[in-house]
């Protein structure tokens, strides 16, 4: 035998990577959290208990001191709160809107399967408080000032030897609020929110926020807290019993303020069609005192209505959508990113199943009667898709991070699995060499709608919806900034 045939003969060498083990933990079947370990960075206090003590500080209008007790629950809601009964007797919360970041890092110091192995680790967190980080400086701060933090957390991230086994890809992290605040676009001054989405490192992380970007990669839409936060099954259980037998006087409802200063929201239009519609329920928010900060108003409207009407809020999303769902309410989205390219870890991909989308143009240019559009639905079909609506509630709520269900999946562990999957497919595909030649992350919303199994993506219906346009005009991440700058604006109309 020659060298020649020796050398065809010897096995090529397989590649070893570092994060091997964790991939072979997954197949072992003895162990319950095999290929479910998270490993959680031991970040200084600075990068998040430290808020905390400085909560005074973290929003321009709402003291944010009482919304951080209870585990970032906010306070228990009163029994005057609770008028006619609207909520149940336990797990009910003033939960503040922009409160993921410490509900969730509560939540996860309770998740079964943490490890001081990160060699082990399926995912690695990082208990950044993000959203609190940027909201102490949005208003009056130098953009020094406002990226101080995002900048010193990579740089720590960047020396530690976990981060290096993936350059930060098996990383994430939670910011409770809209991606925008974390994509300023320029040096300039005048420009919005802090870069940490745009930082080299960060890029390489998995950011969970209440709203995504869709033209981005490296954030993940995650459901907003409402005001329930069940501590056991039961609570769930009897509550979607409890939004099954109700009776539902209106045909759709809508709580929400007009927005007289965007020619393009078609909020006026709703309300007017609210107004003229016998089977229409109107609750207008605005300054002072409004029932729209009345959590149990709110719920109670919601309750009683067959669908809810969903509009962009300030920015494509709003907390409302999820609290109508709580309520048992059918959705009726007016724009595919309010929800159905935001949430697609949460929400079913065939958004018919529990929802009703009527686009805007629809009311902005063809003048569409909602209550028609609605009464088309047989009544056998409005049941079936309310039926959906409550078997998604309880991945639509946070539990009480202070207790544990059973054997529910709440929206945390709907988002810490979807991180795992979307970690472990990467690495096999590191392991395998592959890589996507044609990936392009302008259209990062389409990669979201597709089916396990599926990479392509071409023409698709909600195009115009997600153009970037040339100009500046229209709906892009140029407006982006203007929409996180009015949704602070905003923030005391708690569900405008």
């Amino acid at each position: 035998m020659g060298l020649s045939d020796l050398k065809q003969e010897t096995p090529k060498r397989e590649k070893v990577f570092s994060f091997m083990r964790t991939l072979r933990t997954s197949e072992n079947k003895s162990d319950p959290c095999g290929g479910r370990y998270i490993y959680v960075h031991d970040l200084p206090s600075r990068f998040n208990e430290d808020m905390l003590k400085e909560c005074k500080s973290l929003s321009l209008w709402t003291n944010m001191c009482k919304f951080t007790t209870n585990a970032g629950l906010g306070p228990p809601l009163e029994e005057e709160n609770n008028i006619e009964g609207v909520f149940s007797e336990t797990g009910w919360y003033a939960t503040n809107q922009f409160a993921v970041d410490v509900i969730f890092n509560n939540r996860m110091k309770q998740y079964e399967c943490l490890t001081s192995d990160s060699s082990i680790a399926a995912a690695i967190f990082v208990p950044f408080y993000a959203g609190f980080d940027i909201a102490r400086y949005l208003w009056g701060y130098n953009i020094s000032m406002r990226d101080a933090a995002s900048i010193d957390l990579v740089d720590w991230l960047m020396k530690r030897p976990e981060w290096e086994i993936m350059n930060g890809r098996d990383h994430f992290l939670v910011g409770g609020r809209i991606t925008w605040d974390f994509r300023r676009l320029s040096e300039e001054e005048s420009d919005w929110g802090n870069k940490l989405l745009f930082l080299p490192a960060a890029k390489n992380m998995s950011m969970l926020v209440v709203e995504s970007s869709p033209w981005n990669a490296n954030d993940f839409g995650i459901p907003y807290p409402t005001y329930f936060h069940p501590a056991k099954d039961d609570d769930v259980f009897i509550w979607q019993d409890r939004m099954r037998n109700l009776e539902r006087k209106w045909l759709f409802s809508f709580a929400g303020a007009p927005r007289p200063d965007n020619p393009k929201s078609i909020r006026g239009d709703l309300i007017e069609q609210c107004k003229r519609s016998k089977v229409g329920k109107l609750l207008e928010c605005d300054f002072g005192e409004s029932k729209c900060h009345s959590p149990s108003s709110i719920m109670q409207m919601f309750q009683s209505s067959l669908f809810c009407l969903q509009p962009q809020g300030d920015s494509y999303t709003r907390r409302s959508a999820f609290d109508s769902m709580l309520a048992g309410c059918i959705p009726v989205f007016f724009h595919p990113g309010s929800a159905y390219t935001q949430y697609t870890w949460h929400l079913p991909k065939n958004y018919t199943k529990y929802s009703v989308f009527i686009p805007e143009d629809d009311i902005r240019k063809r003048n569409v009667s909602i209550e028609e559009r609605l009464r088309q639905i047989p009544m056998e079909q409005v049941k079936i898709m309310r039926e959906e609506v409550i078997s998604l509630i309880p991945r639509l709520v946070y539990a009480d991070p202070r207790s544990k269900l059973e054997t529910l999946k709440d929206a945390f562990d709907v988002s810490v699995q979807a991180v795992i999957d979307k970690v472990t497919n990467l690495r096999k595909d590191i392991i395998e060499n592959r890589v996507d030649e044609n990936f392009i992350e302008e259209n990062s919303w389409k990669y979201a709608l597709l089916d396990e199994g599926q990479h392509e993506v071409g023409p698709h219906e909600w195009d115009p919806f997600f153009s970037k346009p040339k100009d500046g005009n229209g709906d892009s991440s140029d407006s982006s900034a203007e929409s996180a700058k009015n949704s602070w604006k905003n923030e005391q109309r708690n569900h405008s």
